[in-house]
């Protein structure tokens, strides 16, 4: 027959319990340990002898009296000036007059005359005033005179200029040239060059832009001044 245990005296039922119980105490114990402090019992707090003290030797510091400085200097006394009877003469200086009499005559050195400003050759895309194509008198401002001589130099050209050369020449297709002078103060057209696919085609361009009208002069600043053009010539040559 086996033996009966009573549920209630199982001990195995808490023994997690009793276990933690236990630690707790055990670290409560070595905390105590770790903060427990000894002291001895005699606390030696040194002695000091006051007799060693008096007995220190202060050294006597001897007082001196600086005596004060000595008074400055007194002031230098003033120098007496004696008057002195000037009996000697004086001749006086005759300041002659720079004027001259009507009767004399004063020879004027000449006047050399300013030089102007010399205003370099301007291009005709920035000019102020253009020089003006014989025909674009009517034209009020600046902007139609420059439209207005394009469109008259180009008809010119177009007019003057032998296209047949080209195929003279042997030549085909589109031919460019280009052309550039000058409108010098005085509205003639001076300073003619051309560059061409031929020799004769930039001669014959060259005698073209020399047959052009005499203009009025550009301006630049309210002065005649030269005026640098750029002529393109462009055709095509039949076949």
């Amino acid at each position: 027959m086996e033996p009966k245990k009573n549920p209630k005296a199982d001990l195995r039922k808490n023994s997690v319990l009793y276990f933690q119980i236990g630690l707790i105490l055990i670290l409560f114990l070595t905390w105590q340990a770790i903060e427990m402090k000894t002291y001895p019992d005699e606390i030696d707090i040194g002695q000091v002898q006051v007799d060693d003290l008096l007995d220190e030797d202060v050294p006597i510091t001897e007082i001196q009296n600086t005596p004060p400085p000595p008074p400055p200097p007194p002031p230098p006394a003033p120098e007496v000036i004696e008057v002195v009877e000037d009996e000697a003469e004086v001749e006086e200086t005759i300041i002659e007059s720079t004027e001259t009499n009507q009767e004399e005559i004063v020879e004027v050195e000449e006047v050399e005359e300013a030089v102007e400003e010399e205003i370099a050759d301007v291009p005709f895309a920035v000019i102020e005033n253009v020089p003006i194509f014989p025909g674009c008198e009517g034209e009020t401002n600046n902007a139609a005179r420059k439209k207005c001589m394009s469109e008259k130099v180009d008809k010119f050209v177009k007019r003057k200029f032998d296209q047949e050369l080209g195929g003279e020449l042997g030549l085909s297709g589109i031919q460019r040239i280009y052309v550039a002078f000058k409108i010098d103060k005085s509205g003639n057209i001076t300073n003619v060059r051309a560059r061409a696919p031929h020799p004769r085609l930039a001669k014959e361009a060259e005698n073209v832009v020399k047959a052009l009208p005499k203009m009025t002069p550009g301006k630049q600043r309210g002065k005649a001044v030269g005026v640098l053009y750029s002529l393109p010539i462009v055709f095509q040559v039949l076949d």
